[in-house]
């Protein structure tokens, strides 16, 4: 066995290591959470559109669902993004995740 190919193994799993510990698996922001416990409503949302509900608090997170314009959403907590707006932890029937604030209004009932 050469020389090169007894160190592959050894540094496929540095590099692996490495891409792990950067973060890259990790949720994408860490901050500043604040509990919120309202019923919001959907708003800003153009109503041929829909507002994408994403796995973690950021744009480019998994789209995990979607909600109408109008809709109501149960707002269980959000948190604060540093020059951004902040990201809320919604629910809705079957579907329970992350929106961006900015498209939700407190409901009048």
């Amino acid at each position: 066995m050469s020389l090169s190919s007894r160190l592959a193994l050894p540094a496929i799993a540095g590099g692996l290591f490495l891409l792990v510990a950067s973060g890259i698996f990790a949720p994408p922001v860490q901050a500043r959470g604040y509990s919120v416990d309202i019923l919001a409503q959907v708003t800003g949302v153009q109503g041929w559109d829909h507002l994408n509900v994403r796995r973690w608090p950021a744009s480019y997170s998994q789209k995990i669902g979607h909600l109408a314009p109008l809709v109501h959403v149960w707002v269980e907590r959000c948190i604060e993004v540093e020059r951004s707006t902040d990201w809320c932890l919604v629910e809705r029937d079957t579907i329970k995740g992350w929106v961006n604030s900015k498209y939700l209004t407190p409901a009048d009932i």
